[in-house]
């Protein structure tokens, strides 16, 4: 059985007993918790924890996952992946232990044929039930069921409270007897190399709370994983993932590519897996709008891909190649995920972009490396280590291979402290938590009401009434219901204001605290406000209308960079403000002058053309299937609301609009730059705010053309003629400083040394190619002379060190400079006649021309 037929075996399975089959979730999570999707409940997590109601109550996936915890061992062992695939069936209080684990055994022995006798369970020590079911109901017997304690056999809570249960696993026999103990039988709980786990059941049944104890859940739930590729390798009889027929033809690949074989090497077989298995985290990461960079997801692909790359160096690749690898992902799993082919050029751009970038710099990772070796002694720092890791992507483990070769050892521990202190940094960017965001008064209000949202048809209604709470010096207040929209999806809120006899209050924001209620901030001009109150709301309708005219042309903005750039251009961000909009997308470099006129034109088209803007509510799915664009982050419900652009857009949405595209008026980008790798922001306004911007530069222009004393038709000329004055002036002001340096240097003394000539001289902020280029003048026609030259600004200090060749041979510049390096505390060294050193304490350069002097007395 091939490992797409596996695939589909289980799903088919499933489906029969009642799951609906959903298709895999992106790798990036909607959970503030998680980088990446690292298991197949995770898109299901809100429904774990009681926060939203299941559509489905079964459900099968086969879900594409990413974990980069064990990332060093990828490669060495035949199991540890980045990227895999985890076949899973849900319930969500429906069934529970016993279909469980009765199908789950009849599809491991039934469908995928494995032989029972080649079969262990494990379970978790105290849990009788699924003792019975395996014993009684399925007819293991006893001594093949192993109870196993709380570290491997129960899952959860995800932090210190929450959702949690027992497990449940089934694990292979594959005869492998390296590890086994010697007086005792071989079982899963003493033997990880005889035992291969291939199905996991959580029975997450309770919840523990924050004193630790656990409370039986009022619906119990199911969450299985089962590794495709390790059942692949069961399945297929081979000796591990990277066998099957789910990697070999990306191995292939590489062998075609590097001119390498597989399984000729040890050395070369680790690096062709991690290639292997990269590939295929670089491929899927970017067709879900992941772009390397510097910063979380980003850096996780970053540090993929060029590890990637450093073991494609290691096989004697000398130029980008892994592009070529993620065509064969592409062609290997691009029919089960077709986002890899609409997807194609744009991963294979960003990768071999990527691998241009760090060919460049591994070559600067290696002087630094080189420039660190020098200095060390005995043992490379972990400081220095992390540093070369931190600054060009610098694998440790090539650090320490490189560092063997000379003799020294490498400080592993210290890096990994300072690698820990950077990921407590990034865990601590992500601690709140989305699904405890609301409060206990807002929970209790939700599960007895919800706010109605009249806003679409009306700017005024009347309502009543059912909250009220202080806050600070403000009041938050939830009506029954309201034609105040709430900020949410990127469009801020509506303000305004809310009357009734004897009183009245001015709305200042209103947002969703959880899911059914809006909350209204307000504060009172007058009277007072009580549960049961009938009140008048009124939107201001003024910055309704511009916030409108901006969202829609949100929606127009993002179809035009579709069409212009390609449809990897995805939204990851966005503000609608009644003066402007922003908007964030994936694409992998600056747009040009003429790109954004073609975007430009592209919104003011639509706008000119007048186009109904038309919003329908329909099933999730139908939206989908009709091409509505979803934007990832947001939450759906079964039913959603669908705004239109006659062929132009359509994106599911729930903001609010303009009638007609001709309402927007004018369309006007301000800005366009980089706010990430991988990711751009664009600024625009609309309507009057897009006139007034218009008439603001048109204003600038006139204000130059006054100062300059000419029209605007020549106005450019003028200034042309200006730059190139300036840049006369410019030339003669450098040529009368270079003058004078030089007359500096050739007023300084030279002081003989026995038969040594020996020039030193202190200039004030002179930049590195100057001192450079002064220490050519001072040696120029001469024998026998020494010469340093320093250069200080505020608190550092630069020096070039030289020496005539005749001197060379006693007397270095290298060793010079390393010495005055130590001495003006910074770094330096170089050639026996030229070398350079800097520091940070300029008040030290006596000590380091007194120690030349003596050094020249010497020799």
């Amino acid at each position: 059985m091939t490992g797409d037929e596996l695939r589909q075996e289980f799903l088919r399975f499933f489906e029969s007993k009642g799951h609906k089959v959903l298709p895999s979730a992106s790798l990036i999570p909607n959970d503030p918790q998680l980088l990446f999707t690292v298991a197949g409940m995770v898109p299901f997590k809100p429904i774990f924890w009681g926060k939203v109601e299941p559509v489905y109550t079964r459900i099968a996936t086969c879900q594409k996952c990413l974990r980069t915890n064990d990332i060093d061992n990828v490669g060495r062992t035949p199991r540890h992946q980045t990227f895999f695939e985890m076949l899973g069936n849900f319930s969500f209080g429906d069934y529970f232990k016993k279909e469980a684990i009765t199908w789950a055994w009849e599809f491991v022995t039934k469908i995928l044929k494995l032989p029972e006798e080649k079969l262990w369970v494990t379970i978790y020590k105290d849990d009788e039930e699924a003792f019975k079911i395996w014993r009684d109901l399925v007819g293991i017997p006893e001594k093949k069921i192993v109870r196993m304690g709380k570290d491997t056999n129960f899952w959860g809570p995800a932090g210190p409270t929450g959702p949690c249960g027992p497990c449940s696993e089934i694990h292979y026999d594959t005869g492998v007897m390296d590890d086994c103990p010697k007086n005792e039988e071989c079982t899963p709980a003493n033997s990880d190399k005889r035992f291969l786990e291939i199905w996991n059941l959580v029975f997450t049944e309770f919840n523990q709370d924050e004193n630790g104890n656990l409370n039986p859940l009022p619906k119990k739930n199911i969450d299985t994983g089962a590794g495709l590729e390790r059942i692949a390798s069961v399945i297929q009889k081979v000796g591990g993932n990277f066998e099957t027929d789910l990697f070999m033809p990306i191995i292939n690949r590489i062998g075609e590519v590097l001119n390498v074989k597989y399984k000729e090497s040890n050395s070369k077989d680790i690096s062709i897996r991690v290639i292997a298995d990269h590939s295929r985290a670089v491929s899927f990461l970017i067709a879900d709008g992941v772009f390397p960079s510097n910063e979380e997801r980003g850096y996780v692909l970053r540090r993929i891909l060029r590890r990637a790359v450093r073991h494609g160096v290691l096989l004697g690749a000398k130029k980008p190649f892994l592009h070529f690898i993620n065509d064969a992902v592409i062609e290997k799993m691009g029919k089960t995920y077709p986002e890899l082919v609409e997807r194609r050029k744009l991963i294979l751009e960003v990768t071999q972009t990527e691998e241009e970038r760090f060919f460049k710099t591994i070559v600067q990772g290696n002087e630094m490396l080189n420039d660190i070796i020098a200095k060390s002694h005995k043992i490379i720092s972990g400081e220095d280590v992390f540093k070369l890791y931190d600054t060009y992507g610098f694998p440790p483990d090539i650090v320490v291979d490189v560092a063997r070769e000379r003799g020294l050892e490498v400080d592993l521990n210290e890096f990994e402290r300072l690698m820990e202190l950077q990921r407590e940094k990034a865990r601590s960017a992500r601690i709140e938590v989305e699904f405890a965001k609301s409060s206990e008064d807002y929970n209790r209000l939700a599960k007895t009401i919800k706010t109605a949202f009249v806003g679409y048809e009306t700017l005024n209604c009347e309502a009543t009434v059912i909250y009220t709470k202080k806050q600070d010096s403000r009041l938050e207040v939830v009506f029954d219901k309201t034609c105040f929209y709430a900020e949410r999806g990127g469009q801020v809120a509506d303000t305004g204001k809310i009357s009734w006899d004897n009183g009245s209050a001015i709305v200042e924001h209103v947002y969703v605290p959880i899911e059914g209620i809006i909350a209204h901030v307000v504060r009172l001009e007058y009277g007072e406000l009580h549960q049961g109150m009938r009140v008048r709301l009124q939107v201001d309708k003024e910055k309704r209308d511009a916030t409108a005219r901006n969202h829609t042309a949100t929606h127009l903005l993002h179809a035009a960079l579709r069409k212009a750039l390609g449809n990897h251009v995805k939204q990851s961000g966005s503000l609608v403000a009644p003066d402007r909009l922003r908007f964030d997308f994936t694409h992998y470099q600056a747009l040009t002058k003429d790109e954004i006129e073609q975007i430009e034109n592209l919104v003011n088209s639509t706008i000119f053309e007048a186009l109904p803007v038309v919003t329908q509510e329909k099933s999730y799915k139908e939206a989908v299937a009709e091409g509505a664009i979803a934007l990832f982050g947001e939450k759906y419900g079964d039913v959603v609301r669908v705004v239109k652009i006659s062929n132009f857009s359509e994106e599911l949405c729930g903001g609010t609009h303009v009638k007609n595209t001709g309402n927007i008026g004018l369309f006007k980008i301000i800005s366009e730059s980089a706010i990430s790798a991988g990711t751009r922001r664009i600024e625009a306004t609309t309507g009057f705010n897009a006139l007034n911007y218009l008439r603001t530069k048109e204003q600038l222009i006139e204000n130059i053309c006054e100062k300059l004393g000419t029209s605007q038709d020549e106005v450019s000329l003028r200034i042309e003629n200006l730059l190139e004055k300036n840049h006369i002036m410019q030339r003669e002001l450098e040529q009368l400083r270079s003058k004078s340096l030089t007359l500096q240097l050739k007023q300084a003394p030279v002081k003989q040394i026995k038969d040594i000539k020996f020039l030193y001289h202190i200039f004030d902020d002179v930049e590195s190619n100057e001192l450079r280029n002064l220490s050519d003048i001072a040696i120029s026609g001469e024998n026998s002379l020494v010469a340093l030259l320093f250069s200080v600004s505020r608190d550092k200090v630069n020096l070039i060190v030289r020496v005539t060749q005749d001197l060379t041979k006693k007397i270095k510049a290298g060793d010079i400079a390393k010495y005055a390096a130590q001495i003006l505390e910074g770094g330096g060294g170089g050639r026996p006649d030229f070398a350079q050193a800097g520091g940070k304490n300029p008040t030290k350069i006596n000590e380091v021309i007194e120690y030349t002097k003596r050094l020249l007395e010497q020799k």
